[in-house]
């Protein structure tokens, strides 16, 4: 949901201005995906030595870097297949090593509860993917975007607010889960009655 208001403010401040350098041309778009991916990967490891600052910030780069990827891709029509399947593979990668590393923080307690994330985000994905495949888009992105409950914008506050007050987790930890099975079974409701209004 907050991916669908503060998109465009945040694409017109923070992203928009730098499509304009020239440089950005001659820089293939999945050189930003492997930047975000790395950063993404550098997060395990600064909440296995509790570094909370430093891990909020390789999260805010990630995030930067997953959204200037497909933006550049689509100013200097850069679009492919190959870069939008290595955009949404590297974006999982990401909120995989986000959830190891809340694990890694504090193995003995967090261990169900980042394994019932990593369950509630791997259903969410494949009701995402599957609706995406099956479903036309008139959009920009490469394919059908369904929107949710929980995007990419609400799982990083989440993960922000977990990472810095780790006295909650577990209260967030559950929201988050539960959040994200309401929509996934939402996502997979809307697309069944789409389709009964289809046939009838």
């Amino acid at each position: 949901m907050l991916d669908s208001f503060y998109r465009k403010p945040y694409q017109k401040l923070l992203i928009d201005p730098l499509l304009h350098l020239s440089l950005l041309q001659s820089i293939s778009p999945s050189t930003f995906t492997l930047c975000a991916f790395l950063s993404g990967l550098a997060i395990p490891f600064f909440l296995y030595y509790h570094m909370h600052f430093l891990a909020v910030c390789a999260l805010a780069i990630s995030g930067f870097f997953d959204t200037l990827d497909g933006s550049i891709a689509r100013r200097f029509n850069k679009t492919s297949n190959q870069g939008a399947m290595l955009d949404i593979v590297s974006d999982r990668f990401v909120e995989t090593f986000i959830i190891l590393g809340l694990f890694l923080f504090n193995m003995e307690t967090r261990g169900l509860l980042c394994l019932g994330m990593l369950s509630a985000s791997y259903l969410c994905v494949t009701t995402f993917l599957v609706v995406g495949i099956f479903t036309s888009t008139e959009s920009e992105k490469s394919f059908f975007y369904s929107p949710g409950i929980v995007e990419r914008g609400e799982a990083f506050l989440f993960f922000v607010f977990m990472i810095l007050f780790p006295s909650i987790f577990q209260m967030l930890a559950i929201s988050y889960i539960s959040l994200v099975l309401l929509t996934t079974f939402i996502r997979v409701y809307q697309f069944q009655k789409k389709h009964e209004k289809i046939k009838t």
